[in-house]
């Protein structure tokens, strides 16, 4: 079994050492316990502040003993979705999990996620905060409201059932990650909405899975602004999936 955990990441000089770090001490005690290999995937969205590099640096300094540790590098910086569709794409385990650099759920809850979907052989698992009793302790009051805001959004306008289609950690089989991605055009934020939208007119069994926030940054949306794309977006996807044939 190889499981692979993609990390998409822009300008993150400060953190880029410590996250591939922590990640990997986590994978490897895992393997070890559970028999398995890893790899972890940086995909470095056009960073101009060297964060590929250091990690890059960093694996060279750190052999690992059941995984590796990758960096691929787009050749200029064009949104989240973009770097997550790419790791995606070049991952070669069996399972694929994609998180955010700042580790936000845990490096727990990336194992966890793992061995969930493996052992129940569903095709995509989904992290939601909505689910666990926990899993906006710590959230601002406008990071909250801007989440809120959005699920309502898809709620009403796209008839989204799932109850946290922008949670930050994401798990696909490989066969389901490869086939979503590979019809994927968002490079924004909505990028998990579309990719949902397509797993499930593709037929994959999508389930939910409770997290819990643990590291907390500065959320980079801007509520009014981003809120109006995202619901532009929404509409373009929608019409955009409805004419594919999967």
């Amino acid at each position: 079994m190889i499981y692979s955990v993609v990390i998409p990441m822009y300008n993150e000089k400060a953190i880029a050492e410590s996250c591939v770090s922590e990640l990997s001490d986590k994978l490897e005690e895992a393997a070890l316990a559970f028999s398995f290999e890893y790899e972890i995937i940086v995909s470095d969205d056009g960073s101009t502040d060297g964060s590929g590099d250091i990690v890059r640096d960093y694996a060279a300094k750190n052999p690992l003993d059941h995984g590796k540790i990758r960096v691929i590098t787009a050749d200029r910086n064009r949104g989240k979705g973009s770097a997550v569709r790419l790791g995606m794409l070049e991952a070669a385990g069996d399972y694929i999990l994609f998180t955010d650099s700042d580790l936000a759920y845990g490096v727990d809850s990336c194992v966890d996620m793992l061995r969930q979907i493996s052992d129940t052989k569903g095709d995509v698992l989904i992290g939601s905060r909505a689910r666990h009793k926990e899993g906006y302790a710590g959230y601002t009051f406008i990071r909250k409201l801007a989440s809120k805001v959005y699920m309502s959004l898809l709620a009403v306008s796209a008839g989204f059932s799932y109850s946290d289609s922008q949670c930050g950690i994401k798990v696909f089989k490989k066969s389901a990650a490869h086939k979503v991605f590979s019809m994927c055009e968002v490079d924004g934020w909505a990028f998990d909405f579309e990719a949902l939208l397509i797993a499930e007119k593709a037929g994959f069994k999508i389930e939910e899975y409770p997290v819990k926030i643990i590291n907390h940054r500065e959320s980079k949306i801007r509520l009014v602004r981003d809120s109006l794309k995202m619901m532009r977006d929404i509409s373009h996807i929608k019409k955009r999936i409805s004419k594919l044939s999967i």
